[in-house]
């Protein structure tokens, strides 16, 4: 990225100006906390397009009574190891922060935490989940099921959604092992990301209205599934095995043709478009000394990034990197540097403090 496009915000600062946006729009304090921890996270890995690009629309969502500030949140259904959770439209980090705590509860009663999560919002990177559970030595994963974005394999119509799906394990010398990914090539978020910045974005991530590959970010109206029938195959499963389980199906209307397909323009500025992004989620933990010795287990994990690590490398690769690495190296550097805010988003973070009466950080 150009440095002269983008302003460097040290993260607490800008951690502490998130928060007090949703302490100000009457969130709870601890509810704020979540917030503002989970955006900052994906913004300090990295992953920019789930991180604090999010908050204009999170306001917005708020403003116009979808997202709700003091939520109703509700177990419906629950058993030793299961529970059903109504989000009564929560904001997403909220919800699922607290789904996950109520998994690894179970975890260490009966040995596994499985938990539906109906109609919630915007989660932010689904990473954060897993890696809870990972960092309380248990084997965490989550995946979230959303609107029509993506295209199944052989299709040039958006039918299924780019549902993302995470997983984290615990180590001993090394950080834990996080994969984080969509079922798309790339997250409906990254091309947002990549009009900020105004940049082109690689041929294989979309298609435009007319179903050819296109570059520009702003002629992309239908997402790829990664891997092909692969990605595309997954992304039914887990439709399968989330929306149509809590039977608040995602992609039937569309398919049946009673609705239009979601599409990959910006909600920011569309009420119709904010009020149709609720999804459903499944979070699962998994207690490791259940099964085996969590210190062996640990171990081995160890060992095997060691090995994977060691492996002859291909032509043109430097080293090999393990799940998660390659994020955590850019948290290093942007803990240390700062996150790199392009300009266009800073200045969409400046006009919601100032509605609220909030002073930005210096460098924002």
């Amino acid at each position: 990225m150009n440095r002269k496009s983008v302003s460097i915000v040290g993260w607490e600062p800008l951690k502490q100006y998130v928060k007090e946006i949703f302490v100000r729009m009457g969130m709870g304090s601890d509810d704020a906390e979540t917030t503002a921890s989970v955006l900052i996270w994906a913004s300090l890995r990295g992953v920019d397009s789930h991180g604090v690009q999010l908050i204009p629309w999170y306001v917005e969502a708020v403003d116009i009574g979808h997202m709700k500030l003091k939520p109703n949140i509700a177990i419906e259904k629950e058993t030793p190891a299961s529970a059903l959770i109504d989000a009564d439209h929560a904001f997403g980090p909220v919800v699922t922060t607290f789904a996950m705590r109520l998994v690894m509860e179970k975890a260490r009663s009966v040995g596994i935490g499985w938990a539906y999560i109906r109609k919630t919002n915007h989660q932010g990177a689904i990473g954060y989940y897993p890696l809870m559970a990972a960092k309380k030595d248990m084997a965490g994963i989550a995946w979230s099921c959303g609107q029509t974005t993506t295209a199944p394999y052989g299709s040039k119509f958006p039918g299924i959604a780019n549902n993302p799906i995470a997983m984290a394990v615990p180590a001993n010398r090394h950080r834990p092992l996080i994969l984080d990914m969509a079922t798309s090539v790339a997250a409906v978020s990254k091309l947002h990301v990549a009009k900020d910045r105004g940049v082109k974005i690689p041929e294989d991530w979309a298609l435009d209205k007319d179903g050819n590959s296109t570059t520009d970010p702003w002629k992309a109206a239908i997402l790829k599934p990664i891997g092909g029938p692969k990605g595309s195959g997954l992304s039914i499963m887990l439709e399968c095995l989330t929306s149509i389980m809590v039977d608040f199906p995602k992609l039937e209307t569309v398919l049946q043709g009673k609705e239009k397909p979601f599409g990959l323009e910006s909600v920011i500025g569309n009420p119709e478009l904010i009020r149709r992004h609720i999804q459903n989620s499944t979070l699962i933990a998994i207690d490791i000394g259940n099964f085996t010795d969590v210190n062996r287990y640990k171990e081995h994990i160890d060992q095997l990034i060691d090995g994977l690590k060691s492996l002859p490398r291909a032509g043109g690769f430097d080293e090999i990197l393990v799940p998660g690495e390659l994020e955590e190296r850019t948290f290093d550097d942007r803990f240390r540097s700062g996150i790199p805010i392009p300009k266009k988003t800073a200045s969409n973070l400046r006009c919601v403090g100032e509605k609220l009466g909030i002073h930005p950080p210096g460098d924002l």
